[in-house]
């Protein structure tokens, strides 16, 4: 197995294990000897023996610990001497006393002052081994910053953007990065092998590639939505029809009321998101005006078509041809917007219009004032 390889598998370790860390360790907050106080003041522990849990805001282990450390915290120091491995997660790690084991750290910020005898695996934004850390065996890990002041045993594997290394690295050092490292002389007893990120190929697109793929699409927009328009004029013939009234006698009115409700409508579904009461009434009235944003399409070519055939009364030859004119309008660069924001806000006033003339108090107003209408005197032909 290549250190790149058991790079990768150690990384993958750590991350587990320190996750595992996260939901672990504030369970064993409960059932160690510091309970509830351990969130609220720095841990220092005195002699102990077996696996040791600590979770909490601010952690300071310390004292002498036969066996192992599993840690969560904000802030973790680790300034006591430890038999055992340390596997801990939090914001910031500082590690100043002596470890006999191996540690696994995930954190945003990470700082080695004290004696690792073993090897190090290390998830975190930045690392730092000072001048009086040292690791006894290898440091693996994945990190955006690593600067080594001090000492590792072995060999450095890493992921990494930017390396420095002012102490000495006992066997090879291997890093994937894009920016070299900055190495003093001597530094490295073995080889130094950077390897950089793989980059995408480029992919070179020709000419009349691009002229091939917008025909397809054409191709295909022009079949798909003229399917859609052909379907809605055999099935809605009479719906198309009323739509469509509002926009042959007055489309300017149609096409300030489609304008005032695209402002209008999102403001509105945004106050009503807020809201408790509101969300399930937003969500669904969300659901409808998607709807009838795409329902434009089809009212418009059928008024487009209605435009040129004024003397064929048959929807769905009015709708193909609308259709066409539509979707060739649609796929031209800069006229597509235009068209786009025209189609959404004539079809949208139109509809709207059509909901308003059907409303339901409508009904009820002309049927009020009828019978007054009928016995008045003045209505009575002689």
């Amino acid at each position: 197995m290549t250190d790149a390889s058991r790079a990768v598998r150690r990384c993958a370790v750590a991350l587990s294990l320190g996750l595992i860390v996260l939901s672990t360790g504030l369970g064993a907050a409960a059932t160690s000897p510091q309970g509830p106080a351990a969130s609220q003041a720095p841990l220092a522990r005195g002699d102990a023996q077996g696996p040791q849990f600590y979770s909490g805001i601010s952690v300071d282990v310390s004292g002498t610990i036969d066996g192992d450390v599993y840690a969560s915290a904000q802030t973790l120091v680790i300034s006591g001497d430890i038999s055992g491995d340390v596997i801990a997660a939090a914001q910031s790690i500082t590690v100043t006393g002596d470890i006999e084991g191996n540690v696994r750290l995930s954190a945003q910020t990470v700082t080695i002052s004290g004696d690792i005898s073993r090897s190090g695996t290390i998830l975190a934004a930045d690392v730092t081994v000072t001048d009086t850390g040292a690791l006894g065996d290898d440091l693996v890990g994945a990190t955006g910053t690593m600067h080594v002041s001090g000492t590792v045993g072995r060999n450095l594997v890493l992921s990494v953007g930017t390396l420095s290394i002012a102490g000495s690295v006992g066997g090879d050092v291997t890093y994937v990065s894009d920016t070299e490292a900055s190495i003093a002389e001597d530094a490295v007893a073995g080889s130094v092998e950077r390897i950089s990120q793989p980059q995408s190929p480029k992919v070179e697109v020709s000419p009349w590639g691009v002229f091939a793929g917008w025909v397809l699409g054409l191709v295909y927009a022009l079949v798909a939505l003229s399917l859609v328009t052909l379907f809605t004029a055999l099935l809605l013939p009479r719906l198309l029809g009323r739509v469509t009234d509002h926009l042959l006698p007055s489309p300017w009115k149609a096409l300030l009321v489609g304008l005032g409700a695209s402002i209008v409508m999102p403001l509105a579904l945004l106050l009503l998101f807020t809201t408790i009461v509101g969300a399930p009434l937003a969500l669904a009235a969300s659901v409808a005006w998607f709807l009838l944003t795409l329902a434009s399409f089809p009212f418009v070519a059928h008024y487009l078509g209605a435009l040129i055939l004024r003397r064929d009364r048959r929807p769905v030859s009015r709708s193909l041809l609308g259709g066409v004119i539509l979707i060739a309008a649609l796929q031209i660069p800069w006229l597509n917007i235009v068209a786009w924001l025209l189609m959404v806000f004539f079809g949208l006033g139109a509809q709207l219009l059509e909901i308003h003339s059907h409303r339901p108090w409508h009904d009820t107003e002309t049927s009020t004032t009828r019978p007054a209408q009928e016995a008045s005197p003045a209505s009575i032909t002689l």
